[in-house]
């Protein structure tokens, strides 16, 4: 049986770990603003050195904050993934990329030039995909569920992950549906290498079904604008 993480109504801890004081409460939601902040601030940064850094300092400050928190590396989903969570993640996450071609073909949106990603591309695009997940699941969903629950966190979280890929119409779309089944996954197993998998091979499926005239090298943000074929 999967592992159901607690759900509390209104603003309760999800574990013993943190406490349900003010302080507490206060300083969850300036650990969310701060990283959210910072990662629409680079999204909407132009590419050069200040972008690179942006992103890379606001990854050091999510380590620094996760590793510094009262979450032990269970929560975090850290653990070993267990199988029987992990075959439905990845089952679920193969069907629903087995099916895209198609969902794209049937909305009119798959039409040349579809663009295949090399292999140097992909492998970086899944290590990424599990920082992400990293981010999404360690970092803001047990923050998200310290402070208002587990189910009310999946949702929040969901939308949080979809206005980071703003204005990618089909980014959009994909990540806050994705956003829900991964973060719904992570509260029934508390695990993330499963996840992070899943997430490169629905990413790179995206990448071969959607037009690139659409998706501009999946890039979000002001990239995304400023896009040229």
């Amino acid at each position: 049986m999967a592992s159901e993480s607690k759900s509390f109504p209104g603003i309760l801890p999800y574990s013993e770990s943190v406490n349900a004081q003010g302080s507490s409460v206060w300083s969850l939601c300036v650990q969310i603003v701060l990283i959210y902040g910072l990662i629409v601030f680079d999204s909407w940064t132009p590419e050069g050195r200040l972008k690179a850094a942006l992103m890379m300092g606001t990854a050091g400050l999510v380590l620094l904050l996760a590793v510094a928190g009262r979450y032990s590396g269970k929560e975090m989903g850290l653990g070993i993934p267990p199988l029987r969570g992990s075959l439905i993640i990845i089952g679920l996450g193969l069907l629903i990329a087995i099916g895209l071609p198609g969902v794209a073909s049937l909305a009119g949106l798959r039409y040349p030039p579809v663009r295949i990603v090399p292999w140097r591309g992909a492998w970086q695009y899944a290590v990424w995909s599990l920082m992400q997940q990293f981010a999404l699941q360690s970092f803001f969903y047990l923050r998200l569920e310290s402070l208002f629950g587990s189910r009310r966190a999946v949702y929040i979280a969901a939308v949080l992950f979809a206005s980071v890929h703003l204005p990618s119409p089909v980014l959009t779309v994909a990540t806050l549906l994705g956003g829900f089944f991964f973060c719904e996954m992570f509260r029934r197993y508390r695990t993330i290498l499963p996840l992070g998998v899943v997430h490169a091979i629905l990413g790179l499926a995206i990448a071969a079904s959607f037009s690139d005239r659409l998706l501009h090298h999946m890039r979000v943000g002001i990239g995304y604008l400023a896009f040229r074929s």
